[in-house]
């Protein structure tokens, strides 16, 4: 019975660190997610904001250049994928023609630009489903430990009731049976436990002396 019971406890204390577990291992794989991928993407935003708010003011267009430069530098200090250096070089090649007004190094830079988001994009998006296929194994495997837990807990209610309930009930017959005069029922049984068949032995030599 203890065995049974310290059994039963161990796996739901293994069921509860196995969830911990998963949830502590999931947590991570979205907070790459945020801090790689978004920063770029951000970086991107803000790219393409300065190139779109450029006019004739060159005391505005200077201010937007810098602030290209330091969404550009963002970008360059965050590079995740294997596909963003060349990106990369397309925009750090074309934007100061594109800021001069040359309208073909705009297109160039704003389809370089939009590229390397797409890049992010899709690194997200692989990121997340890797990040959900690890929540479904989890999940699984924690409806796994639980169906263990359910066919322990089946066969420990077996043993409970083989080892103690049906015993006690016996042991209980036999004692109200002799209380109404039947001195000679004993306690018995087939397929004993041993701590049970020396209750029973103990019961029997009481009531036989």
């Amino acid at each position: 019975m203890r065995i049974g019971v310290w059994l039963l406890i161990g796996l739901n204390l293994l069921m509860a660190l196995g969830s911990i577990w998963i949830f502590m291992r999931m947590a991570p794989a979205i907070e790459v997610i945020i801090d790689q991928n978004e920063l770029s993407l951000q970086a991107c935003e803000e790219m393409l904001a300065s190139l779109a708010m450029l006019n004739q003011d060159k005391t505005i267009n200077s201010a937007l250049k810098g602030r290209f430069e330091t969404a550009l530098k963002r970008a360059q200090d965050n590079i995740t994928e294997k596909e963003e250096p060349g990106a990369l070089e397309s925009i750090r090649n074309g934007f100061s023609d594109a800021f001069a007004g040359n309208i073909s190094a705009q297109r160039n830079t704003i389809s370089a630009i939009i590229l390397l988001g797409k890049i992010n994009r899709n690194a997200m998006i692989i990121a997340d489903r890797r990040a959900k296929q690890f929540g479904y194994a989890g999940a699984w495997g924690i409806v796994f430990m639980a169906v263990c837990v359910f066919f322990a807990g089946m066969l420990f209610k077996r043993s409970l009731s083989i080892n103690l309930i049906k015993p006690l009930e016996e042991i209980h017959a036999v004692i109200s049976a002799n209380r109404n005069g039947d001195t000679m029922r004993r306690c018995s049984g087939s397929d004993l436990p041993r701590d049970v068949r020396t209750v029973f032995d103990g019961v029997n030599e009481f009531l036989d002396k």
